[in-house]
């Protein structure tokens, strides 16, 4: 891996002293807005259908969406 020059650690430590990132409430922070990016958008009805798998399976509708997925990739192989 490449190290950094004398002159593009010093530009960066101005840079990062001029401009710390801010962290925020509410999801308005760096890390949030990335995470936010990251997401998917889903129908109500599919929403529905998570929620109560989720809740008659005493899962999150993160692990159902796994183990969707991960059955279909099975399948495949």
């Amino acid at each position: 891996m490449a190290r950094m020059t004398e002159e593009e650690a010093h530009y960066w430590d101005k840079y990062y002293t001029e401009n710390p990132p801010k962290p925020g409430p509410n999801g308005t922070g760096f890390f949030s807005q990335r995470k936010a990016a990251l997401s998917i958008t889903v129908d109500s009805a599919t929403a529905d259908y998570l929620t109560a798998r989720a809740a008659s399976d005493h899962k999150t509708p993160s692990q159902i969406i796994g183990e969707l997925v991960q059955r279909e990739i099975a399948a495949v192989m």
